[in-house]
């Protein structure tokens, strides 16, 4: 019995939510709010970060794509995948920081009005 105890106890330390401090241009997910400047505060699971980390990591993964699509001159932005592929990221990031943000990370969010409606 004891050691379901502490199994059970193990796991709820793992869906604790904890403070993160997010700064969107850099990709940078933090505990410190005072080691590097950041745009918004959430509150997630172990979980919730790694999925937000991979999400971060995709974006930046495109966003190399696209650096390398620049440099075909024939091939116009407005057909561009990797840019679509990059925005729609940006919506994902920013979608999931409104779930998991502070009021104030949630009406920075709608007020930039990144996000449809029905993700909000």
């Amino acid at each position: 019995m004891r050691e379901i105890n502490n199994k059970k106890k193990g796991a709820e330390s793992v869906d604790q939510k904890k403070t993160y401090y997010i700064t969107v241009n850099d990709g940078e997910i933090s505990q410190s709010s005072t080691s590097s400047s950041w745009n918004f505060k959430i509150e997630a699971t172990d979980d919730e970060i790694i999925e937000l980390r991979e999400l971060f990591d995709q974006n930046y993964s495109t966003e190399w794509e696209g650096f390398f699509r620049a440099h075909v001159p024939y091939l116009q932005y407005h057909f561009d995948r990797q840019n679509d592929k990059y925005d729609d990221g940006l919506t994902q990031i920013y979608s999931a920081i409104y779930r998991l943000g502070d009021e104030e990370a949630k009406n920075h969010i709608v007020n930039m009005g990144i996000l449809p409606p029905e993700q909000q």
